[in-house]
């Protein structure tokens, strides 16, 4: 068994968003950014237990739903489509991880040449993408993987679907995915075109709290002497959050409204910070969707979009490398001013002090250096009474 992912402390950021992206796979997926050791992959691979089984039709490479065309296979699909009914087994929702030194043929999938010898037929043999379909997709440091290889996991993520052209084969499969990035960025940074096709974006950072950190290095201690135990001590609790992840799922089905002045604010903020395209719109309006449903509740209100505004758009703005302020707080501090009125007037007044102070400052620099010329020097501070 996994390490659970009720037991790992903090990080409620990460968690919340890989929750909602669990509750609603269109938000289209996670980016998580941190240092090195503070639970990123430990927290994917644990998610992957919440899920709930998949019906798969039986030795399908393509984890095809039995009663859904849009995601069954060629296969499949063919013998859907002729009238036999497909036999249905039950299946772990699956965990895909890309290794870095994958390749392209490896991902899309390629020529079968062992069939393509003995039997003399071109036939296709599945990569990544088909297995991942209707799971979860997990590239751990995402950027370091080739750019070319992030655009076709993406595109397919995107679109749900996989087209493949090789050697005289040509081929459309489903690759619908929740597809998870995580790495450090002190590595390197991903493209912006690329960090836009992540629905959200966290930053996680090393645990502070002492409490925290002790009891998850107990419990760590405790799962590398006797997995199965912890795992059975956490049932409890994986299952009620499961149970939670179900729930949501059923309420978002039946529909979440959101006012239209909640949806305008939305626009408002990403046409105010300069987001390219539509997506960040998107984005936010179903993810304050999925954590309505995710809460037990069916109406969406403005602080619900304040809790994830800012990991769905920190990643989508322009950095600007000598900015002293981080993305993730303009997006907060631009919400408040929007929505909080005190918020402003607390700007205004401590605005106007520190222009008075400038002012001040500046009358009396004046009023030190009356009588000398322009540029002249005037002496190292704190010598000369000055």
């Amino acid at each position: 068994p996994t390490f659970p992912f009720t037991r790992i402390q903090g990080q409620e950021e990460m968690k919340l968003a890989l929750c909602l992206n669990v509750v609603d796979p269109n938000i289209g997926g996670v980016l998580i950014m941190g240092d090195r050791g503070t639970g990123k992959s430990v927290a994917v691979r644990a998610m992957a237990d919440l899920l709930p089984g998949i019906e798969v039709v039986e030795n399908d490479p393509f984890n095809s739903d039995p009663y859904d065309p849009k995601l069954m296979g060629p296969d499949a699909l063919a013998r859907f489509r002729a009238g036999e009914k497909l036999p249905a087994v039950k299946a772990k929702t699956p965990l895909v991880e890309l290794p870095l030194g994958a390749t392209e043929d490896r991902i899309c999938g390629t020529i079968d040449i062992e069939k393509a010898l003995s039997e003399g037929v071109k036939a296709y043999e599945p990569g990544l993408l088909a297995k991942a379909n209707r799971g979860i997709l997990y590239v751990d440091e995402v950027n370091l993987l080739e750019d070319g290889l992030v655009d076709v996991v993406l595109d397919s993520s995107a679109s749900g679907l996989n087209t493949v052209e090789r050697e005289g084969v040509s081929i459309v499969h489903p690759a619908k995915f929740i597809m998870i990035g995580s790495g450090n960025p002190q590595e390197g940074e991903l493209r912006p075109q690329l960090l836009d096709r992540f629905g959200m974006s966290v930053n996680v950072e090393t645990l502070m709290d002492a409490d925290q950190r002790t009891q998850l290095v107990m419990d760590r201690l405790a799962y590398e002497q006797d997995p199965d135990a912890l795992a059975e001590s956490a049932r409890p609790e994986q299952e009620a959050l499961q149970k939670k992840i179900m729930d949501a799922r059923a309420r978002l089905k039946k529909g979440i409204k959101i006012s239209e002045s909640d949806e305008l604010l939305i626009s408002d903020i990403c046409s105010r910070l300069d987001v390219d395209g539509l997506r960040g719109d998107i984005v936010i309006n179903r993810a304050a969707k999925a954590l309505v449903a995710f809460e037990g509740r069916s109406k969406v209100e403005t602080v619900d979009i304040a809790r994830i505004i800012t990991a769905c758009l920190n990643h989508r703005l322009r950095k600007d490398p000598l900015d002293p302020i981080d993305n993730g707080t303009k997006v907060a501090v631009l919400f408040r001013r929007l929505t909080d009125p005190e918020f402003v007037k607390r700007e205004e007044e401590a605005k106007k002090k520190a222009e008075a102070a400038a002012a001040e400052a500046a009358a009396s620099g004046k009023t030190d250096r009356a009588g000398k010329k322009a540029g002249a020097w005037g002496g190292l501070p704190g010598i000369g009474g000055r």
